[in-house]
C-alpha cells in the first residue's frame, strides 16, 4: 500500500471514528429526551440508534410473517403494550382489544392520527394545514358519498365493470394472474365511482404507477435512486401530474354544465367551500383524491386475491359461496344488474370475506400520536410518542380466536367477534368510512367471478409477503375452468 493510499485510509477511518461519536452522542441526546415526564416506559427495546427496530418491521412483513414482530415482544415485555423504534420515532405498540379500543375511543381527544415522515413526503400537503386537519376535513367530506343511500346507486355501475372487466381480462383463458387483475378491478371502479373515468384506456394511464407508489408510503424515508421511497415519490409526482389535468378539465366542464356538480367527488371537492368561503386549491384537492384512489382500490384488491386464494384452497366453502351466488343470479332477468337486495343476500359469501380478512388483513395496522402524557396498563405514554396499532395482535390470538389458524365463516354468525377483536376497518368512532364501499366491491367481485369459473392454484406454495398489503410474492396465477 503507498503511503498515499495509507493517509487516504487512516483519514477515512478517522473520519469514520468521528462520524459514530457524533451519532452515539446525539443518540444519547435523543434518549433523554424521550421521556421528559419521568414516568415508568412501557417495557421494551428501542434497537439501534435513529433506525430503531424499523429494519425488523419491514423486513419481516416481506418475509410474510408480521404478526412475528408483534408476538415475540408480546411474549418478551407485555401483552398490553410494549415501546420500540419505528421511522426514526419512539413508538409505543398497544396490542389486544383494551389496546384497540383506547386508542379508537381516545381519537382526538388523548391521540391523534399520525403518519410516518415517508407518508409526509409522497402526500405532500399543499395548504398550511397539516396532514391530521387533512385527514379530518375528509372525514367531513366523505360520509355523503359513502352513506347507503349513495352506495346503492353504485352497484349497478359496481357490477357493470365487473363484467366489463371479466370480459376483457378473464373469459377465454386459461390462467390469468389474479392480484394484478383485482388491482386493475378496483382501480377502475374508484375512477368511475371518485372521478366519472370509465373508460379502460384513461384509467390505464396512470394505474401502473400506484404500485410504487404503495412501497414508498411505509418504507425507511432515505430519498436516494433505486430505494422504494425515491420511487414512491416519483410516481406521487407522475400520478398527481395526471389528476391536475383532469381536475382542470372538470373546472371547465361545471363551468359550462357538461358535468353534475353531484356526479362524484371531485366535483364535490370543486365547489365545497370552507367556514370562510374559500375554496379547495387544484393541488389540494389532487392530493386528496390521490389519498382516495389508494384507500379505495389497494386494501379491497389484497382482500379480493386472498378470497380467491383461500376459495382455491377450500372447495367445500367455494360450494357453498357458489350456491348462495347461483340463487341470487336464477332471480336476474338478462342483463339485469346486480342491486342492494342481492348484497343483503350475500350473508355466507361475506362472512367468508371476513374470515380471509381476519387471517390476512389488508391493513397491518395504523399510527397515532399522543397529544399529552397519559397513563395505560400502568405505563407512562409521553406526549409525542408515536402509538402503533396492529389487526395481527388479534386476529391470529386464540384466546379471541379459538384455533385461529383454522379457516371459520361461522366465526361472524350472530353477533360475531367480541368487540375490538376484528379490526381490518378500525373500530369504533375511528372506523373506516369506506367499509361498506368496500363490502360491495368485494361482494359483487365474489359474485362474478364464481358464477364464471372454478380455478385452481398453479403454484402450490406460493410465498406471502406484505409491502407494505399482503400479496403472493408472484400475483397468484391460476389456472381457470369455466362452468358449463
Amino acid at each position: 500500500m503507498s503511503s498515499n493510499d495509507m493517509e487516504l485510509f487512516l483519514l477515512s477511518l478517522l473520519l469514520l471514528v468521528a462520524l459514530l461519536i457524533s451519532l452515539s452522542l446525539r443518540y444519547l441526546v435523543y434518549k433523554r429526551k424521550s421521556n421528559p415526564s419521568g414516568g415508568k416506559l412501557p417495557p421494551g427495546k428501542m434497537g439501534l440508534p435513529f433506525v430503531g427496530e424499523s429494519i425488523q418491521f419491514l423486513s419481516l412483513g416481506r418475509k410474510g410473517t408480521p404478526e412475528k414482530f408483534m408476538y415475540d415482544r408480546m411474549a418478551k415485555f407485555s401483552k398490553e403494550v410494549f415501546r420500540t423504534s419505528l421511522f426514526g420515532e419512539n413508538t409505543a405498540v398497544f396490542c389486544g382489544p383494551s389496546g384497540n379500543k383506547f386508542l379508537f375511543s381516545n381519537e382526538n381527544k388523548l391521540v391523534t392520527a399520525w403518519w410516518p415522515r415517508s407518508v409526509e413526503k409522497i402526500f405532500p400537503s399543499s395548504t398550511q394545514t397539516s396532514s391530521k386537519e387533512e385527514a379530518k376535513k375528509m372525514r367531513k367530506l366523505l360520509p355523503q358519498f359513502l352513506k347507503p343511500e349513495a352506495l346503492q346507486r353504485y352497484i349497478g355501475i359496481m357490477d357493470s365493470i365487473a363484467q366489463r372487466h371479466f370480459k376483457a381480462g378473464w373469459d377465454d383463458r386459461d390462467e390469468v394472474t389474479v392480484f394484478p387483475l383485482a388491482k386493475r378491478y378496483t382501480f377502475w371502479l374508484a375512477c368511475r365511482l371518485f372521478l366519472s373515468i370509465e373508460d379502460p384506456d384513461h384509467v390505464a394511464k396512470f394505474a401502473d404507477p400506484f404500485n410504487a407508489l404503495a412501497s414508498g408510503i411505509f418504507s425507511i424515508p432515505i430519498d436516494l435512486p433505486g430505494t422504494s421511497f425515491n420511487k414512491g415519490i416519483k410516481a406521487s409526482d407522475e400520478i398527481r401530474k395526471e389528476l391536475l389535468a383532469i381536475i382542470k378539465q372538470r373546472k371547465i366542464d361545471l363551468a359550462e354544465n357538461r358535468a353534475s356538480p353531484t356526479q362524484d367527488i371531485l366535483s364535490h371537492m370543486l365547489l365545497y367551500t370552507d367556514e370562510d368561503g374559500h375554496f379547495m386549491n387544484e393541488r389540494d384537492i389532487a392530493d386528496k383524491i390521490l389519498g382516495l384512489l389508494i384507500g379505495g382500490h389497494d386494501t379491497a384488491s389484497a382482500a379480493i386475491t386472498f378470497v380467491m386464494k383461500y376459495l382455491a384452497e377450500l372447495p367445500d366453502i367455494y360450494n357453498q359461496v357458489l350456491q348462495e351466488q347461483m340463487e341470487i343470479a336464477k332471480c336476474k332477468a338478462p342483463g339485469e344488474r346486480l342491486n342492494w337486495d342481492d348484497m343483503q343476500k350475500m350473508r355466507y359469501s361475506w362472512n367468508v370475506a371476513s374470515e380471509v380478512m381476519r387471517l390476512a388483513p389488508p391493513l397491518q395496522g395504523a399510527f397515532r400520536e399522543a397529544l399529552m402524557d397519559f397513563t395505560f396498563a400502568g405505563f407512562c405514554i409521553p406526549k409525542g410518542w408515536k402509538l402503533y396499532w396492529a389487526a395481527n395482535s388479534t386476529h391470529r390470538n386464540p384466546e379471541y380466536f379459538p384455533e385461529p389458524e383454522k379457516f371459520d365463516p361461522s366465526r361472524f354468525d350472530g353477533t360475531g367477534p367480541v368487540p375490538y377483536t376484528y379490526v381490518p376497518f378500525g373500530g369504533g368512532p375511528r372506523m373506516c368510512p369506506g367499509k361498506e364501499y368496500a363490502r360491495l366491491e368485494i361482494l359483487v367481485f365474489m359474485h362474478n367471478v364464481v358464477k364464471r369459473f372454478r380455478w385452481e392454484k398453479i403454484l402450490s406454495d406460493e410465498k406471502i409477503i406484505v409491502n407494505p398489503m399482503p400479496m403472493p410474492a408472484k400475483g397468484f396465477p391460476v389456472r381457470l375452468h369455466a362452468h358449463k
